[in-house]
């Protein structure tokens, strides 16, 4: 009797969260669905359930299909570049915990997470300005042409790709470097009387019993890689100023299509194939890294 009060004064308390949680995020979610079978057309009145056409039409659109590629391309980017530099950067800074300096170190670091978005951007779009950038003044000092960075369809992706990681890289060292406090220092020290430099002890105990971490860390990364939006649209601008144009993303793609066109049921189309998307990642990382985690 008093195990069932105790389950039942459980839920009644979490319940509350329960709700705030499904009306806030599940019921958005089913309702993008129901939209998503519909001709939802914000100036008609006659809103018909169409079934999968709006699913039919999106695999023959090429705006989609370029936003969806660029999106991947960004997302995938993003992970490649934070993931193993984040554990690089955590390790550093970890065993450099009794320096006095050890704070400056990690506030550096995690600074770029915090800064608004929008002036970040604008700040790295003055870098990368093909006249006025430092960037191209300093690779000029090595005899490299300019480069039109936010006006080329392929070096514009890079550009996106680095802002995105730059912005990234500090919440992934301060996880990291929660997970190496977390790490017992007797198998650190029983390695090195094996004779283990720091590198092997790196390589073969640090990544691997960080495998829980860098779970995390990866499926944070690259969801938030795959709802990419403010960076493509304050960074990739036209020359006249048209945001996004050389860097088309799904978001972007899909306030397009809602509140330029009014075709909110096909922009929840393309909703819906985005989260599809990340589900279908996310799962993938929990079994490879949990497999591997195993067979560890």
């Amino acid at each position: 009797m008093l195990k069932r009060k105790r389950w039942i004064f459980a839920m009644l308390a979490i319940l509350p969260t329960l709700a705030i949680f499904a009306y806030v995020r599940m019921f958005p979610i089913a309702d993008t669905l129901r939209l998503s079978l519909h001709k939802w057309d914000i100036l008609s009145k006659k809103k018909p359930f169409i079934g999968l056409a709006n699913f039919q039409e999106l695999m023959g659109d090429r705006l989609f299909q370029e936003a969806l590629l660029n999106t991947t391309i960004i997302a995938f980017g993003v992970l490649v570049i934070t993931i193993p530099l984040a554990m690089v950067l955590a390790a550093l800074i970890f065993h450099r915990t009794r320096s006095r300096f050890a704070g400056f170190y990690e506030t550096a670091v995690f600074i770029p997470h915090v800064v608004s978005l929008v002036p970040a951007a604008m700040a790295w779009k003055w870098i990368f300005d093909a006249r006025l950038g430092p960037l191209n003044a300093f690779l000029g000092l090595f005899g490299i042409q300019p480069q039109a960075w936010l006006f080329d369809p392929v070096l514009s992706v890079i550009c996106v790709i680095v802002l995105c990681s730059w912005q990234a890289l500090g919440y992934a060292v301060l996880i990291y470097i929660v997970g190496f406090k977390s790490l017992p220092v007797s198998l650190y020290e029983a390695a090195k009387l094996d004779g283990a430099s720091g590198p092997q002890s790196f390589w073969h105990l640090s990544i691997p019993m960080l495998k829980p971490i860098t779970l995390y860390v990866s499926v944070v990364t690259l969801v938030s890689g795959f709802n990419v939006y403010a960076q493509a649209f304050v960074l990739a601008s036209d020359a006249q100023g048209a945001p996004g144009r050389q860097v088309r993303v799904l978001v972007l793609d899909m306030l397009e299509n809602s509140f330029r066109n009014y075709r909110v049921g096909y922009a929840a189309s393309e909703a819906v194939v985005l989260l599809a998307i990340v589900l279908v990642l996310t799962l993938v990382q929990f079994t490879l890294l949990r497999e591997k985690g195993a067979r560890a």
